[in-house]
């Protein structure tokens, strides 16, 4: 990956008047203008070593880092304040013995009066006792000696804490804490908001986080009670209970509440966390969602599914893009390739993109390129041909073989498989576009959406058309517009429809009313998150719950600080373009309408601009930043003495070759971007420089 202004993309054509076929001063800089770009490809190719990455996308990362990335390195010494609560209220109830030595029947016991100790006036001591149920939470570290042991205890703990009813008290005391006016105003007040000023909802949010997070992993250990423990609380999420609204709702208020500026000092990376895990825990991660579309195929009588587009992409062979922009660049700086050497070249600049796209194709090694004709080349000097030559050798594409006279046949040549790597999917309408252009050049005429009829048509469209029909395609959403338009056309007699009222319906019919303000909340913290963007007077503040109430005095904590202010806008950035992404899935599974709904929201709010705006930074230095201090992330930093950090240790970070949550981030907002755009040639063209919502510097 390359750096867009490393690439080239950015410069500016090398005559004065702007353009390529300029007057002579433009013909001399030319070629200046080609070695430039020359030199800038051999830079960008030859600086960075891009190594394999031992990368699987899925629903989220491994445990133990979804569960680190809920606390910001400012909190690390609120573990200890936990710890310090649970003792204090452990041994006025609990005498001589530990937590991990009761038995069940007495750790229920603790647990109910600790709830019980929950429903008190006094803000500290409510406070106190919520800080015991999240040291519970976080597995009662005090008393274990690995870091396995802090996960498994963790987990015990939240299924043991939802058993006993922890969810639904906290959820109360979240909605007390949402409608707390003194807290709100309070923080409107002050000039600047710090970690201090959400205490009392990061503890809430970190306990309901980490008892959605342990309950929604599965294992093949757990028991009959926790499987059923899991349905239960799934179910509780994803409908309104009490005739309350469902939880995932209840966090999209939080996060347009904080975005419109009436609560500044919500702790927004939190909720986001915990609206995306909610959200994939109700309605279901990739796998899930794979399953569904194959229930809801089977159901509409579609043929099954061919492959998992993801499993597909799991096992193809990694390769670079095609340097386009190079190509591009390199376009508007030379003259004309017809006035140069003819056809040939703008035939092999074509055939070398051809190449690289059909890389898993199966190359003919051994046959070369058909001699052109006198009649399609049109003459040139000996100078122009002496230059051609040296152009030839120059601007040969890595992607294309040379000759077999100059290279050995390798394996891994040979080894490509044979086609795509997926099933190639053919639309009606493409047939029926490709019918009309072969009846108006053989026939004269057309026969609108008649795609039987091939009378007076040549034998080569009775086979192009058989084979098109042979990889056709029918989606859900084909048919789904397909009976609406029955159900407009004849209201009366087809009836209502009945719409089954799953947990994906039940949110959308919930978000629907207030679906505008929540897209474009979304948006505004992805921009303020995003790598690319400059502070703003107007911005919001995301750092809330990361800055500490004292600000560093020394480079030390300057220097931490910052990572941890990276690696918290890094978090964000991860849980958003997840969150959409779900979203976007399962809302088109659902019903095509809904997802074009939101997508159109997403639109007006100009998603794409911020989407490209988020892409115009150097993306291999993006993916492979190391914000992360590994003896600072939980669960680790509880189970040892934390050393005495060093400018050395600080820069240190992992030894990852790359970080995991960067590159997820990035894969799911070119998703979403693909998703957005797909088929909509409007939308791909106001994305373009010159057209519309681009020119506008703050996407949303």
């Amino acid at each position: 990956m390359e750096d867009p202004a490393a690439s080239g993309a950015g410069s500016q054509p090398a005559n004065g008047n702007g353009n390529g076929n300029g007057g002579g001063k433009g013909k001399q800089a030319a070629p200046k203008g080609r070695e430039t770009f020359r030199s800038q490809r051999r830079e960008s190719e030859g600086s960075v070593d891009c190594p394999t990455l031992e990368f699987e996308y899925g629903d989220a990362d491994v445990h133990a880092a979804e569960l680190s990335e809920l606390y910001s390195y400012t909190e690390n010494p609120e573990f200890t304040t936990n710890r310090r609560c649970f003792e204090e209220d452990f041994k006025t109830q609990v005498q001589g013995k530990e937590w991990l030595e009761l038995e069940e029947d007495a750790q229920k016991t603790y647990v109910m009066g600790l709830l019980d100790r929950l429903e008190v006036v006094s803000r500290e001591r409510r406070l106190k006792v919520a800080r015991a149920v999240l040291y519970l939470a976080q597995g009662t570290f005090g008393e274990c000696d690995s870091e396995v042991d802090v996960l498994h205890w963790s987990r015990y703990n939240c299924f043991l804490l939802y058993q006993m009813g922890t969810f639904s008290a906290f959820l109360e005391l979240l909605h007390m804490e949402i409608d707390n006016s003194q807290a709100c105003s309070s923080a409107l007040r002050k000039p600047a908001i710090s970690i201090a000023d959400s205490t009392e909802l990061r503890v809430l949010l970190s306990v309901l986080y980490l008892m959605v997070e342990n309950i929604r992993l599965e294992r093949e250990t757990d028991s009959c009670g926790w499987r059923t423990a899991r349905e239960t609380f799934r179910t509780e999420l994803s409908f309104s209970m009490h005739n309350e609204e469902p939880f995932a709702l209840l966090l999209f208020s939080m996060v347009t509440k904080f975005c419109s500026g009436l609560a500044p000092h919500f702790p927004i990376k939190k909720v986001l966390l915990l609206l995306w895990k909610v959200v994939m825990f109700t309605l279901g991660g990739f796998e899930h969602l794979q399953a569904l579309k194959i229930q809801k195929r089977a159901e509409l009588g579609l043929p099954p599914l061919a492959e998992d587009s993801i499993q597909v992409v799991k096992s193809m062979r990694a390769a670079s893009p095609p340097s386009y922009t190079l190509d591009l660049g390199e376009s508007q700086l030379a003259p004309p390739p017809s006035k140069l050497r003819g056809r040939r070249g703008s035939r092999r600049q074509l055939l070398t993109k051809q190449d690289s796209l059909d890389i898993y194709n199966e190359r003919d090694l051994f046959k070369t390129e058909e001699p052109t004709t006198e009649e399609e080349e049109e003459p040139a000097g000996d100078g122009e041909r002496a230059l051609d030559g040296e152009l030839d050798l120059l601007e040969q594409d890595p992607l294309v073989p040379p000759p077999p006279s100059q290279a050995p046949l390798s394996a891994e040549q040979v080894a490509f498989p044979k086609g795509l790597p997926w099933a190639p999917k053919v639309r009606q309408k493409d047939i029926e576009h490709f019918l009309e252009l072969s009846r108006n050049k053989f026939i004269g005429f057309t026969l609108g959406q008649d795609t039987d009829t091939l009378v007076g048509l040549p034998r080569p469209i009775h086979e192009s058309v058989k084979t098109l029909k042979q990889h056709k395609y029918i989606s859900i959403a084909d048919v789904q517009i397909k009976n609406e338009e029955e159900l407009e056309k004849c209201p009366m007699s087809l009836g209502e429809e009945v719409v089954p009222e799953t947990p994906c319906e039940i949110l959308y019919q919930g978000m629907l009313y207030s679906l505008p303000q929540y897209m474009i909340a979304l948006l505004k913290i992805l921009l303020a998150a995003a790598p690319t963007s400059k502070a703003k007077t107007d911005s919001i503040n995301i750092l809330a719950d990361v800055l500490p109430e004292e600000m560093p005095i020394t480079v030390l904590q300057s220097m931490k600080l910052g990572i941890d202010v990276n690696r918290h806008k890094e978090i964000i950035v991860k849980s958003i373009s997840a969150l959409l992404l779900l979203l976007l899935k399962h809302f088109k599974l659902n019903h095509i309408y809904q997802f074009e709904y939101v997508s159109q929201h997403l639109v007006f709010a100009n998603c794409i601009p911020l989407i490209l705006k988020f892409f115009n930074q150097n993306i291999l230095s993006y993916i492979t930043a190391k914000n992360s201090i590994s003896v600072l992330d939980y669960p680790c930093c509880t189970i040892q003495d934390l050393p005495e950090l060093t400018t050395e240790s600080l820069e240190a970070g992992e030894n990852n070759q790359f970080c995991w949550r960067n590159l997820f981030s990035c894969i799911n907002l070119l998703r979403l971007l693909n998703k957005l755009t797909k088929w909509k040639h409007s939308r791909t063209m106001t994305s373009m420089p010159g057209h519309g919502t681009s020119k506008q510097k703050n996407a949303p």
